[in-house]
């Protein structure tokens, strides 16, 4: 009903900001990573959103972009993800790295997500794997680079990382898929540890 709002950010609160579009200011619920990639309030904005309407309430749903916002509308489509566990799934890790834990099937690390538990994070995988193309996925992270991948996952969980940091430090790495020393340096400069 309404794919996108343009208008001035006249707030930024937590796990939503507020758009003046004209004269009106509309309240859209977003992840934490798309409120940080918005300009400084003030600024004027296109927001791409997810009308949900329901008996007694309307709400609005931000995206940063056109895959999180398809993202969003795949999670809930599964029995007994709704909006605002969805928006929290986005809020704990970025669309590649769910969809990669999707490709995994992955499920101590969607469990991980406030709101999915052991159960709802099967029903994910097994609803959304299809939905999400991840056989590709699946493909490009198999054989020494999954293992690599599943290496470095272990260590930074062993460091007392949590799953989310850890599935965002490991998320975008572009190296040698099997150098798993590479790969651990770049999620520890990625959590802020400073490692060269």
């Amino acid at each position: 009903m309404i794919a996108f709002l343009t208008g001035r950010i006249a707030e930024k609160g937590a796990g939503h900001v507020v758009l003046d579009v004209g004269g009106v200011g509309l309240r859209v619920a977003m992840s934490t990573g798309s409120i940080a990639a918005l300009p400084a309030e003030g600024d004027s904005v296109t927001v791409r959103t997810h009308l949900q309407v329901r008996e007694d309430e309307l709400s609005l749903y931000g995206f940063e972009n056109a895959d999180e916002k398809s993202l969003f509308e795949k999670l809930i489509t599964v029995s007994g993800v709704g909006p605002r566990v969805a928006l929290s799934a986005l809020s704990s890790f970025r669309s590649a790295a769910l969809a990669e834990a999707v490709a995994r099937e992955d499920v101590g690390l969607l469990s991980s997500i406030p709101g999915v538990g052991k159960k709802t994070a099967q029903r994910i995988i097994i609803e959304l794997k299809d939905k999400l193309g991840v056989p590709d996925l699946a493909a490009a992270t198999s054989g020494a680079g999954a293992s690599t991948h599943a290496e470095a996952r272990d260590a930074l969980l062993g460091m007392g990382f949590s799953a989310a940091e850890v599935a965002t430090a490991l998320d975008r790495y572009e190296g040698d898929p099997e150098n798993s020393q590479a790969l651990l340096k770049h999620a520890l400069r990625r959590l802020g540890g400073g490692v060269s």
